[in-house]
């Protein structure tokens, strides 16, 4: 019976009835996705694709409703701009509110944060497991990323339940409200949140069984990666906050 179901899902390329096994029961799913010598990071790919395009439909929506009646989200150091940079920043904003500026640009960028940070996690991901002993593959590495990125699907659910129901878009996301000013802790801040301790969860289960390497090492390859890749986003935000007034919004993995 099992060897049938095996059988089965080796035949699909699409195989959504996993996402809750992958939610649910990590380690059993993990163990089925290694054990396929094949490709099955397209389903989570295609499910994070979808949500990351509807948030970014409905928020386009909602600063577009927003705009339309007179409501505009100032940076959180306002009161410290000149007037001439408080007069730049209204215009600007006013000269963004098309179709492009909130739904083309944005979805352009979220998909390709999305799917380009994936291949980059991964292969860093890849190495330090091989450094560490792993005697994992590109392909399976790809496949644990990809699944184990699932729970930004439920925080894209979820942004999306809170936009709708309050009627605004999403100001702080992660921890950033308690940063004071737009900068790197701010960065840094807004990525940090309970989806993010689940996706490094996933990523310690799956790294582990798929590369054959001790919890401990698992571990610690994870988190350094992880580490370093959270550090060269925030510091990126940062960068491009302090250049053009926006931030950087959505972990690319």
């Amino acid at each position: 019976m099992t060897d049938i179901t095996l059988d089965q899902r080796s035949a699909r390329r699409l195989d959504f009835s996993r996402v809750r096994d992958v939610l649910l029961r990590p380690r059993q799913a993990f163990q089925g996705i290694s054990s396929e010598s094949r490709a099955t990071w397209l389903t989570p790919m295609l499910v994070l694709s979808i949500t990351a395009a509807l948030v970014v439909f409905v928020g386009g929506y909602q600063k577009s409703r927003a705009a339309m009646m007179g409501e505009i989200t100032l940076p959180p150091d306002w009161e410290f701009w000149t007037p001439e940079m408080q007069n730049n920043y209204m215009q600007a904003q006013q000269a963004t509110q098309g179709p492009t500026f909130l739904y083309v640009f944005p979805l352009v960028g979220a998909l390709a944060g999305l799917w380009v940070g994936w291949l980059l996690l991964a292969g860093l991901l890849h190495f330090g497991s091989t450094l560490l002993g792993g005697r994992g593959s590109m392909q399976s590495a790809l496949n644990i990323v990809a699944w184990g990125s699932l729970p930004f699907a439920l925080r894209d659910l979820l942004r999306i339940i809170f936009m709708l129901s309050t009627g605004h878009a999403i100001v702080s996301p992660g921890l950033s409200g308690f940063a004071s000013s737009a900068g790197f802790l701010s960065q840094l801040l807004m990525r940090l949140d309970i989806f993010l301790i689940w996706n490094l969860i996933l990523l310690v289960i799956g790294f582990g069984i798929a590369e054959g390497l001790s919890r401990g090492k698992a571990v610690t390859g994870v988190l350094t990666v992880i580490l370093l890749v959270l550090l060269a986003q925030s510091g990126l935000g940062a960068l491009l906050s302090g250049i053009g007034g926006t931030a950087v919004q959505r972990p690319f993995f």
